[in-house]
């Protein structure tokens, strides 16, 4: 492939060998991001902290991690290293799906608009066809003036 040639997207090359799917990937990472981002995570996180501190700093047998509770940052800098870019994942996928649903959005009202024209066009090319069709009323009134007109020449003519 040359270099000019941009049309094309590279191939992509496997990093360290490893391959892998990348819609799973994505679909891991914003089951990840669905969970970072929620209550009971939270929720969690703060019994676990409370409990490591407790333990840490009430027991000193079990004391592995003594204030400032260095390995329980270390832990904290790990999970936002690990969950930022997921969430920026995460997003990214959530925006190409949002982008593909705007342009069905604007398929259909194209389409919309587009049915409702014609439909606004045969409506009212029918109008116009019916426009010299005569109504019931006004056959209602002609068969009323013949009948009387008949009724009229019936009758004998007055001296």
């Amino acid at each position: 492939m040359k270099r000019s040639d941009l049309a094309r997207p590279r191939k992509r090359r496997p990093v360290l060998g490893i391959h892998y799917d990348p819609d799973a990937f994505g679909q891991f990472s914003e089951t990840i991001a669905r969970n970072l981002g929620s209550a009971r995570f939270l929720m969690v996180q703060t019994f676990l902290v409370i409990i490591w501190v407790l333990l840490n700093v009430a027991f000193v047998a079990l004391r592995w991690d003594p204030y400032p509770f260095i390995l329980l940052n270390l832990m904290f800098s790990v999970q936002a290293a690990y969950a930022a870019p997921l969430i920026l994942l995460a997003q990214n996928r959530q925006e190409i799906r949002d982008r593909r649903q705007a342009e069905t959005d604007r398929a259909m009202a194209a389409a919309t608009q587009a049915n409702a024209e014609f439909l606004a066009r045969e409506l009212a090319s029918v109008r116009f066809a019916l426009s010299n069709v005569v109504t019931v009323e006004e056959l209602r009134d002609q068969i009323e003036s013949l009948i009387r007109a008949l009724d009229e020449s019936r009758q004998p003519p007055q001296q």
